[in-house]
């Protein structure tokens, strides 16, 4: 049947209706007094998402854009950072670094494993000389489904007196718990396709006075992405490029859906989400990439037995029109991952659960028992 696809992938994520209502307007000028007022509302509710007082800026890129310009506005070429890397997203952060002439050392775990925090306090303790800028963290790695210990690690960072610390926030902000003030963040980057409930197309990039003051000295090229533009736009309700009107309009609305919601209350969403999306994997018989004590209230990451998790993935597209995340690189074929981020409900994790059942019992997996995936799921959500 045609428009009953259910997306269940860490990002883009499922958007409201109200969000696609609120998209379809006719757009307004973006200078117009009107179109001010709605960022000086974005921008508000934008301070309260990430629990801080600083400067939340509106950028029109992914998430990816969103971290480069948190990376290149405050750093210079030749700058020593440190990179948590076990995961795609890591990676691909040390890669950025590279690409502006950073000298980049990685602090690496196995893919699945969470960062040991412990590394990141001995090379920060031993550098006497100040010589390390920045710390640059993913805290929801997205490919696998495991949470980092951020607080742990930027304590470290704040102990260290002189590095910034940068974080990929892009599928934990919204999902969990990220005080951006209370823990004295530096850079945190997200994007609107994720906890936001948005189409792809805005990033966002909350900036410290300690990350303003690195700025001024800073000296890596940069124009688009010069956040001290978007600073000076934004206290004047206003943006330094045209912004994407109708992506506002719906973002507009989505903070206002979480405003409603609360903050708790949001976090205690993903958290049962996650906790009945695992149990009910569990109870097929599938393992789980991330032990529960790391488990990214994202998204989760399966090991598929018996088959591919490819075959996974197209026999529940093909049968149920449920779209799931493969695996990345060398997990390609061996993992498939289920998202439950942004706009998910109890009644949406029950049909993933009782589809991928049906799927493994279509695929010839013996060990899937009807029922007992939902049940588990129930038990939790109950």
């Amino acid at each position: 049947m045609e428009n009953k696809h259910m997306l269940m992938i860490p990002g883009p994520t499922p958007v409201p209706e109200k969000v696609l209502l609120a998209m379809g307007k006719h757009p307004i000028g973006h200078r117009s007094s009107g179109f001010s007022e709605i960022i000086a509302e974005i921008t508000e509710n934008l301070k309260w998402l990430h629990q801080t007082k600083s400067d939340v800026l509106m950028l029109t890129v992914s998430g990816t854009g969103a971290m480069e310009a948190g990376i290149i506005n405050f750093l210079s070429p030749g700058d020593r950072v440190l990179v948590g890397n076990n995961g795609k997203f890591g990676e691909r952060w040390g890669k950025i670094s590279r690409a502006f002439g950073l000298e980049v050392e990685e602090i690496t775990a196995e893919w699945g494993k969470p960062l040991d925090s412990e590394a990141f306090r001995k090379k920060l303790e031993f550098d006497n000389q100040k010589h390390i800028k920045a710390v640059i963290i993913t805290h929801s790695e997205t490919s696998t489904g495991v949470i980092n210990p951020l607080e742990t690690i930027n304590k470290y960072v704040k102990a260290h007196g002189e590095a910034l610390i940068i974080v990929d926030a892009v599928t934990s902000l919204g999902a969990i718990n990220v005080p951006v003030d209370d823990w004295g963040l530096d850079v945190v980057a997200s994007g609107s396709q994720k906890g936001y409930m948005v189409p792809p197309g805005l990033g966002f990039v909350s900036v410290s006075q300690k990350a303003w003051e690195a700025y001024k000295t800073a000296t890596l090229p940069k124009f688009y992405l010069d956040l001290g533009a978007y600073r000076k736009a934004t206290n004047k309700n206003s943006s330094p490029f045209t912004p994407p009107v109708n992506l506002m309009y719906g973002l507009q609305v989505a903070l206002q859906m979480m405003k409603d919601e609360g903050l708790e209350a949001m976090f205690t969403r993903h958290r049962r989400l996650t906790e009945a999306t695992r149990a009910g994997v569990k109870a097929l018989g599938l393992p789980l990439l991330a032990d529960d004590e790391v488990a990214s209230t994202a998204v989760t990451a399966v090991m598929s037995t018996g088959v591919t998790a490819e075959a996974i993935r197209s026999t529940i597209k093909k049968q149920f029109d449920i779209s799931l995340a493969g695996g990345q690189d060398h997990l390609k074929g061996k993992i498939f991952r289920i998202g439950h981020l942004g706009f998910v409900s109890e009644r949406d994790i029950l049909t993933v659960i009782a589809a991928l059942e049906s799927t493994l019992i279509i695929l010839g997996n013996q060990r899937a028992t009807p029922g007992v995936g939902v049940a588990a799921a129930s038990k939790i959500l109950g």
